[in-house]
């Protein structure tokens, strides 16, 4: 336990102490500002030498291409053949190095975080501060899950005050605008979520903020408990379940070296999750119909004299999107597993 000093002298010892430890900081710290900038050109240097591969690659490439069609089979002997094959088989692997190697280096920002971020380095160095940042978002999708699903439940069953419907949605434009730009770091810095598995966040952003500025009205509470029931399966309980299932799916895979260690849980279906969930696809599939039943209500909510509200046709038009890029991105995957397995029935 630190003493305070009490006497003149030993204030005097006490500040010559400090004189030195402050002088170790700023020596310290002069180095870490040195190791610094070396780190930051090593990094050009890095990135501008991957660049300068590629694009050496990529030409290389091409004049193989050149070779085979100018050259004919017989022209070209079974080990100038085997060769090139050998060449292009090391040049795929070259290219899936460059894609790990660039996940350490720091890159541009896609249009979308650098209209909401600004030209900010989001790259994380080491595979820990990558490996927590991942973690986080899972919690974090876990923590709101919850939190919407009580919310969800008070707003449907117990108060139903347009105030409180209005927290709810802008909670949602929150959440997935707070998802949308979580993931947009994590593809930055190596997770494979791509496609319509990322576009349907900004979907759910725009019907949310929609949701929000739709008023009180008689076509309002017409939709309104329908709306709040859908949130209570599709966002809370579809939403927990998937994520329960796939978090411990995915560290199974890891383990085995099948998956990527910056892979996420994801909304929907994916290959990865043939074995062992495809018990979910009842539950997913029946959150993708009742998308395809919510649009076509507001359709013909749409279609009714007194309405007169815009809301109306603009989240029938975004509950048709999700229920199509859902219904076709999930069945795509089922088909494609399906013709794989005949494949391999066929070899056997």
């Amino acid at each position: 336990m630190l003493c305070s000093p009490t006497g003149f002298g030993e204030c005097l010892r006490e500040w010559e102490d400090l004189e030195k430890g402050y002088q170790q900081i700023q020596d310290t710290h002069r180095l870490y500002k040195q190791k610094l900038e070396e780190v930051t050109k090593l990094q050009d240097s890095c990135s501008g030498a991957i660049t300068r591969q590629r694009k050496k690659l990529k030409e290389l490439t091409a004049s193989l291409e050149q070779c085979k069609q100018n050259h004919p089979t017989p022209k070209l002997g079974p080990e100038d053949l085997d060769a090139i094959a050998e060449i292009e088989d090391s040049i795929k692997d070259r290219t899936s190095a460059f894609s790990e190697m660039e996940a350490f280096l720091p890159k541009k920002n896609g249009l979308y975080l650098t209209l909401v971020l600004g030209n900010v380095n989001v790259t994380l160095l080491n595979k820990q501060s990558k490996f927590a940042y991942k973690d986080e978002y899972e919690k974090f999708k876990l923590i709101l899950t919850v939190i919407l699903f009580v919310f969800s439940f008070t707003c449907r069953f117990l108060f139903s005050y347009r105030a409180l419907d209005a927290l709810f949605n802008f909670l949602l434009v929150w959440y997935y605008c707070t998802l949308t730009i979580r993931e947009s770091i994590l593809i930055t810095n190596g997770s494979r979520i791509k496609g319509w598995w990322v576009f349907h966040h900004y979907v759910s952003t725009f019907l949310s903020g929609v949701m929000l500025t739709w008023p009180e009205g008689a076509l309002y509470q017409m939709f309104r408990n329908q709306f709040l029931t859908y949130c209570l399966y599709q966002i809370g309980f579809v939403q927990f379940l998937q994520y329960y299932y796939q978090s411990g799916c995915l560290y199974r895979l890891r383990a085995l070296g099948e998956r990527h260690n910056m892979d996420l849980t994801v909304e929907g279906f994916q290959s990865w999750m043939w074995r062992g969930l495809t018990f979910l696809l009842p539950f997913l599939f029946f959150g993708h119909f009742w998308q395809l039943y919510n649009g076509i209500t507001l359709f013909r909510m749409f279609q009714l004299p007194e309405c007169k509200e815009w809301q109306v046709a603009m989240c029938g038009c975004s509950y048709m999107v999700l229920f199509m890029g859902n219904f076709f991105t999930t069945l795509g995957v089922v088909y494609q597993k399906y013709m794989n397995n005949q494949d391999k029935t066929k070899t056997l």
